[in-house]
């Protein structure tokens, strides 16, 4: 089933022949040099042969040494090339036993290594020029029941290389620079986007980049591109797109992708498909907000912005932008509560420390309040009535019976400002473990007007202020 509103771009559109001309030239201009891909090779298997020298030379229990990810099968850009070194132990180790074997291996054969998390530690560093992420794991042999999220890699690598052909992986590099264009390619959380892996199974589900775009425009989220009886178990009410992993049929290979970037995906294959160009392409690059211009829009909307500052917990970022999200949605919730009208809100995070930003109707609540009672006829209706009949009751209207027969009173706010109100809700507000400041840590709390300008608050400026869809330029 289509959809039935389609996003078009202005302009001709390219005959069906040009436009595969045009996406072949994409393709060729994405496709590694062969120099690049014989020394990425002899890379690949001198950094293993390293491994295992280290490995034998400090008595470690490493079962095996491998290259998985983009590099080893050719589906990587060319600007965004890391090789991904797998080192796999017996599955017996504690997880400290598997840092310190893993790491002490990476140390040993990589220039300048620098610490990493994820779900455990990593190192990255050079190889023979290269930069290289080393991550230990445990050889299992049932991937559906991986000891750490890493464990099924392997079996990825296998299942990938059995089945992708060179047409395959000049597709998966086109549908990555596209992804790439609209800003949704990349899994992490901070994005929240396609992993690699997920783009290239789409593109091996429906055989190729433009089947791909043509089967996505009439996706309706959430989407599935299997029967509903190969689902994985226990999907989340958000979940966005539904792919089950063909080496563990019980993950969802999808399961970090937004609705959002779905939908931008979505919309974008139909608007590509109605009027495909090299444009769609080429990496955007957003001009971040100032203070100026976010005081412009704000005056040009008749809008008001609090920003709120967070201490940066020390944390990775994968677990550190749930968090955010969370605070970011706990805040303007508790104010739209207050009384407020929220009309937007952003987050960012940085050096600087965590920002929130949420755009209002108006800083300023109306003096009077709406304060509702309990229908006639309850026993509350007593106590109701002698509270808001008490000489220092702050009543401007009433008691009185609505419309529906409840008492209601009008009274009198005691606060009306956004910030000493937001200031008295956030010992309440659900911020996130680690975000939630203690009783006698105030947090900052200013108008745009007042906050100093940083990279934090450009980024989160620009998600306030800068939605557009991402062809498509204000």
């Amino acid at each position: 089933m289509r959809v039935a509103s389609r996003i078009r771009m202005p302009g001709p559109t390219l005959p069906a022949r040009e436009a595969e001309r045009m996406e072949a030239r994409i393709r060729e201009r994405l496709e590694p040099e062969p120099e690049l891909l014989a020394r990425l090779a002899q890379v690949r298997a001198d950094l293993v042969r390293a491994v295992g020298e280290a490995a034998r030379a400090r008595q470690s229990p490493l079962v095996r040494a491998l290259i998985a990810g983009s590099a080893a099968r050719g589906t990587f850009l060319k600007d965004r090339l890391d090789v991904d070194l797998f080192m796999l132990f017996p599955p017996t180790l504690s997880r400290e036993e598997l840092a310190r074997h893993g790491l002490g291996l990476a140390e040993a054969v990589l220039t300048a290594p620098e610490r990493r998390y994820a779900d455990h530690p990593y190192l990255r560093g050079t190889f023979q020029g290269f930069t290289v992420d080393a991550v230990p794991g445990y050889a299992v042999t049932d991937p559906s029941h991986p000891l750490s999220p890493v464990d099924r890699t392997p079996f990825h690598d296998e299942y990938l290389r059995a089945h992708e052909t060179p047409a395959t992986v000049a597709d998966v590099r086109l549908a990555k620079q596209f992804l790439r264009g609209l800003g949704v390619y990349g899994s992490e959380a901070r994005t929240q986007g396609f992993s690699g892996y997920l783009v290239e199974l789409l593109v091996l589900q429906f055989a190729g980049f433009r089947p791909l775009l043509e089967n996505a425009r009439s996706w309706r989220i959430p989407a599935r591109v299997r029967p509903p009886s190969e689902d994985p178990p226990r999907l989340p009410d958000e979940v966005a797109l539904i792919l089950a992993d063909p080496v563990d049929p019980h993950r969802n290979v999808a399961s970090a992708l937004s609705r959002r970037n779905l939908a931008v995906f979505v919309l974008a294959a139909d608007a590509y498909v109605a009027d495909p160009s090299e444009s769609w392409f080429r990496p955007r690059t957003e001009r971040l907000l100032t203070r100026a211009d976010g005081l412009a829009r704000m005056a040009e909307r008749g809008t008001a912005v609090v920003v709120v500052e967070l201490p940066r917990p020390s944390l990775v970022d994968d677990t550190l932008y749930p968090q955010i999200r969370k605070a970011q949605r706990a805040l303007a919730e508790e104010v739209a509560r207050a009384g407020f009208v929220v009309l937007g809100s952003a987050s960012s995070a940085g050096a600087g420390g965590v920002l929130v930003a949420i755009e209002l109707a108006s800083e300023t609540l109306p003096a009077v309040r709406i304060q509702d009672g309990p229908p006639v006829g309850l026993d509350r209706v007593g106590s109701f009535l002698e509270k808001w009949t008490r000489s220092d009751a702050r009543v401007l209207q009433g008691p009185y019976v609505d419309e529906g027969g409840r008492l209601a009173v009008e009274a009198l706010r005691p606060e009306r400002e956004i910030i000493p109100i937001l200031r008295g809700l956030l010992p309440r507000a659900s911020l996130g473990k680690n975000l939630t400041p203690g009783a006698h840590s105030p947090l900052p709390i200013r108008r745009l007007a007042d906050q100093p300008d940083s990279p934090e608050l450009a980024r989160a400026l620009t998600e306030l202020f800068g939605k557009h869809l991402p062809w498509r330029r204000r």
